[in-house]
């Protein structure tokens, strides 16, 4: 049992270590920007993330509001 458990330890740390060698070694390195807000490719479309598009859609009046400001 504790021997089953130190190998899954040992095995994680050298995999988190595999997966963070450029971060560690390479001067300036950073993990990658996976946020679609990041991706230049899906902003030159159109696509913003979830939270983005919910507040672009909060900044613009309905028709309610606008109806009532042609009113006043």
């Amino acid at each position: 049992m504790l021997t089953t458990i130190l190998l899954t330890v040992i095995i994680l740390v050298i995999c988190v270590v595999l997966l963070a060698i450029k971060v560690i070694f390479k001067k300036g390195g950073r993990f990658p920007n996976t946020h679609v807000g990041g991706n230049r490719a899906l902003g030159k479309k159109g696509i913003h993330c979830a939270k983005t598009q919910d507040r672009e859609q909060a900044k613009q009046k309905n028709l309610y509001d606008r109806l009532k400001e042609i009113e006043e």
